[in-house]
């Protein structure tokens, strides 16, 4: 690799708000733009170099897709209606529409490129807010998510020589189709955090989901009781992702940071704030640096508070990744939130916080209470792999 880079990059092209499954879907592209006018109205765009990487190839795509849902995605980008619902397109979670294609690459590209820029030292951090599609299958769409942008990332880096990378995903939904992806692959360290499968899709990420038999112990998933907050939300990360990360000394930290366990998120049951978002971002960010000499390709994902939550949460991790983060109390600026309420008639917040900071929990070596279900949570992660990467669960 070459000589690291001290400044952060931004994967950004603004043709990746076209990612638009229509009016009334969750998934409103107006989050990233109003996440990337938050970004530059705090200056940051000051602080990391902004580039626009090229969409992904089709040999890029096939590093995980396969070549018939890739034609699949095509046909329906040229012709929506035509959409082939046994690939889990043209459905209501995932529908079909002109370009679908063209701008699902290119959010794959920006995460492609970020991997590739971290890896050849020509960043240290690099952040794709417009990432984290998590959902798609090799095979298939599922989740609002086209092509699995976070499993191409790390497909590429592995592609590159990297023989250790570990992805750690805090999204409300469990990360399945990374999980899925690097499921007989030692090499792929994957940590899910996300509410209980039995109240939520995709109802998988059970704790007994560990790896295949090639890969014993590479996968790991935390599945939280559902109204679980700030205090328990941080309680489960400690207690789980540094000592996982410690012992599998991952070359490259890849992270996604998924809005949607936000208390005001319309689609799922947990109750963090955002501090407490801010608060996994910063310890992404120090593990990567502990563990992984710096090397960190920060993702977005769900959250569907998209003016409340989303911008501000993400506007965040860009600042951490760029050195130069943005303190809670911070007020907005007038300006970008006079342009929410032009876009949107919402009315923005004022403060970079929702007023829980700094936020607190107990750690895990301070004992836990077997009748509690966060803990219950816990420790079924921690006694279905820890034994079997040979730490005490």
């Amino acid at each position: 690799m070459a000589g690291m880079s001290g400044r952060a990059q931004l994967m950004w092209d603004e043709a990746v708000t076209g990612y638009d499954f229509g009016p009334g879907h969750p998934m409103d592209p107006v989050r990233l733009a109003l996440t990337r006018r938050l970004v530059d109205a705090f200056g940051l765009d000051r602080e990391v170099d902004v580039v626009a990487a090229m969409a992904a190839g089709e040999s890029t795509l096939r590093l995980v897709h396969r070549q018939d849902y890739i034609g699949a995605v095509k046909a329906a980008s040229a012709d929506p209606a035509a959409a082939d619902q046994s690939y889990g397109l043209g459905t209501m979670d995932d529908p079909a529409f002109a370009g679908m294609h063209e701008v699902s690459s290119l959010i794959a590209g920006q995460s492609v490129g970020a991997a590739e820029a971290v890896w050849r030292g020509e960043a240290l951090h690099a952040v794709n807010f417009a990432g984290g599609l998590h959902h798609a299958m090799p095979g298939g769409a599922s989740g609002f998510c086209i092509y699995n942008d976070a499993s191409l990332a790390i497909a590429r880096l592995l592609e590159l020589g990297a023989e250790r990378v570990a992805y750690v995903d805090v999204d409300v939904h469990h990360g399945d189709g990374v999980q899925a992806a690097f499921w007989e692959d030692p090499r792929v360290l994957t940590i899910s955090l996300h509410e209980h499968p039995r109240t939520l899709f995709p109802q998988t990420g059970w704790p007994e989901e560990t790896g295949a038999d090639s890969a014993e112990g590479s996968a790991v998933n935390v599945a939280l009781p559902a109204g679980t907050g700030d205090a328990g939300w941080l309680r489960a990360f400690h207690a789980i992702v540094p000592e996982l990360i410690a012992d599998f000394r991952p070359q490259v930290l890849v992270t996604q940071h998924g809005a949607d366990t936000h208390f005001e998120d319309p689609l799922a049951h947990l109750a963090v704030s955002l501090d407490a978002q801010r608060a996994v971002q910063v310890a992404c960010h120090d593990l990567a640096h502990e563990y992984a000499d710096g090397r960190w390709v920060a993702l977005g994902g769900g959250g569907y508070a998209v003016v409340d939550v989303v911008p501000r949460s993400w506007t965040h991790l860009v600042a951490i990744a760029a050195g130069r983060a943005v303190e809670p109390e911070a007020t907005i600026p007038e300006g970008w939130r006079q342009e929410v309420f032009a876009k949107t008639r919402q009315l923005a917040p004022a403060r970079m916080t929702d007023g829980r900071w700094p936020v607190s929990w107990s750690g895990w070596e301070q004992g836990y209470d077997p009748a509690d279900r966060l803990d219950q949570a816990v420790l079924a992660a921690r006694r279905a792999v820890f034994p079997l990467r040979g730490l005490l669960a």
